[in-house]
């Protein structure tokens, strides 16, 4: 698996040729041995064999949408955590921005350099040393808006601080449910099975053909690249950092546009202010 997904950092597109390639020969091996055997005793074995490839064919195709199924389901949860932490950010930056003293003030600041940093985790790559940086600054911008809450609540023990201090918490929570969906991925039990089962399956799909004696590989080929476009794409979705289906930073930077058109409304004309 590590292999698998150094090769697919990096490239994809060459993880999957790769893949393709192995598969051709696996079918190609199968196809001699299935020739090799052809005369005599065995020429009356195809239709047998046909059963069991067949079966091996359709425990494949229901692993590959056992997987996908997998692989989309943690894709989706890396993009409705994005969505929930950004929600929960703009909620704790409203609040701040309504209580209005000085470190409320401070929090809305922190929040807003919060939000660019999440963004950056989010957008940066699996093999990219600024991950590493980016954890260190979320867990140290968290400490030190925790920090500012604590005083406020001490400071003044009502419920808009209370209020304060629980979207923040909700605010960390969705931050570590959307890390920990970033780190899971396809495990390695259903990784290896997926591809020993594909290999197996062209192997026997060739040992068929070289019974009968019909190679067909044009058509063969083009189910092996049906595959491999397959599972290609469920590694892309199951690894949160790997090829061209990542997770979009959209929420994040909708978040950050609502900060800079936050100015507080102007009075009517003929309501004068309170002194």
């Amino acid at each position: 698996m590590a292999l698998a997904i150094a090769l697919a950092e990096r490239s994809i597109v060459l993880f999957g040729l790769l893949l393709f390639l192995v598969q051709l020969a696996s079918y190609e091996i199968g196809y001699r041995v299935g020739r090799h055997h052809r005369p005599g005793a065995v020429a009356a074995q195809p239709e047998g064999v046909g059963v069991v490839v067949g079966g091996m064919l359709g425990l494949l195709a229901f692993v590959l949408a056992l997987t996908l199924s997998f692989a989309n389901a943690r894709y989706t949860e890396r993009q409705a955590g994005g969505l929930a932490e950004a929600n929960a950010i703009g909620t704790a930056w409203l609040r701040a921005k309504a209580i209005g003293d000085s470190r409320a003030e401070t929090i809305a600041r922190l929040l807003e350099d919060y939000t660019q940093v999440r963004a950056d985790f989010v957008r940066v790559r699996r093999d990219d040393p600024a991950l590493d940086r980016l954890n260190q600054r979320t867990n140290a911008l968290q400490s030190e808006i925790w920090g500012h809450v604590a005083a406020m609540v001490r400071e003044r023990p009502d419920p808009v601080a209370a209020a304060l201090m629980t979207s923040l918490n909700e605010m960390f929570d969705a931050g570590a449910a959307e890390r920990f969906a970033f780190y899971l991925r396809l495990p390695l039990q259903i990784f290896w099975l997926l591809i020993v089962l594909t290999l197996v399956s062209m192997g026997c799909l060739g040992y068929q053909f070289g019974l009968r004696g019909r190679p067909l590989r044009i058509l063969v080929a083009l189910l092996t690249l049906m595959w491999t476009a397959v599972i290609v794409i469920i590694l892309d979705l199951a690894s949160a950092r790997l090829g061209y289906l990542r997770t979009g930073t959209a929420a994040y930077e909708w978040t950050l546009q609502g900060f800079a058109g936050s100015a507080p409304p102007a009075l009517p004309p003929d309501v004068p202010p309170k002194p």
